[in-house]
């Protein structure tokens, strides 16, 4: 049996036993913005939000300190057009924002900033670094995402709460009815899973395991957006992100 044909083998073997090379992000010590998108496939005004989304793939703040999630809404979907990437959990974080923001409505395209309203669209201008320690997580070949923050200051170690989006990039959509009817639409940065958990003291660390469905990765189409915020607060403490 010659080398080529038993380094076959073995790759098969692997592969059998579910293997993968893991994928590891971390953070810096000062702080990753969180950058929302709340949109729907059903809103005419939403293309051109998610055109600047995509334009983010070649800003050099990304993942660096920015990292971008879009959440598509279902509250269009019964207006002409079902958006296939729509969730209720999206639909429900952004209600979340707009009762903490004292607002009785939500509305797409919107921009959250760190759990704040955002229109600017310049990430020229993210205010001064501020110190806040490291997140990291790995992500292994059977979906399971471990995180690890190491706060700035270990006396202000407190329950968080971990969050974790396996984002679809490159994805599109013929659009056949509603308001977008006939338009080939294009997303970046969507989320496609959106899975929770606590984190645990361990030391002067937090740590804990958040799983996402590991048959929805794909090399080179998907990436990783994580981070952890206090249990009464939706503004994120630090993020980390990057693609698989």
């Amino acid at each position: 049996m010659n080398v080529l044909y038993r380094s076959f083998l073995v790759l098969i073997a692997l592969v059998a036993q579910g293997f993968a090379i893991e994928s590891m992000f971390q953070s810096g010590p000062t702080r990753v913005h969180l950058l929302e998108l709340y949109t729907s496939e059903g809103c005419s005004s939403c293309p051109p939000a998610e055109r600047y989304f995509t334009t983010l793939k070649q800003n050099p703040l990304l993942w660096k300190s920015v990292v971008p999630v879009a959440f598509h809404v279902d509250y269009w979907d019964g207006l002409g057009w079902k958006d296939k990437l729509s969730a209720p959990a999206f639909t429900a974080r952004q209600r979340s924002y707009a009762a903490a923001w004292g607002s009785r409505s939500v509305y797409t395209p919107a921009f959250v900033l760190d759990g704040n309203e955002w229109q600017e669209r310049d990430l020229g201008n993210l205010g001064a670094a501020e110190n806040v320690g490291i997140l990291s997580a790995t992500l292994d070949g059977a979906g399971n995402v471990r995180l690890t923050y190491k706060p700035a200051d270990p006396k202000n170690s407190q329950s968080l709460r971990a969050y974790v989006v396996l984002l679809g990039m490159g994805l599109s959509s013929d659009v056949r009815s509603g308001e977008n009817a006939g338009r080939k639409l294009s997303h970046d940065f969507a989320a496609l899973a959106f899975e929770t958990g606590e984190m645990k003291a361990q030391g002067n660390d937090l740590v804990g395991t958040v799983r996402i469905p590991a048959d929805r990765i794909l090399a080179g189409r998907t990436a990783l957006a994580v981070w952890v915020a206090n249990h009464d607060r939706l503004e994120p403490v630090q993020a980390v992100g990057g693609p698989l």
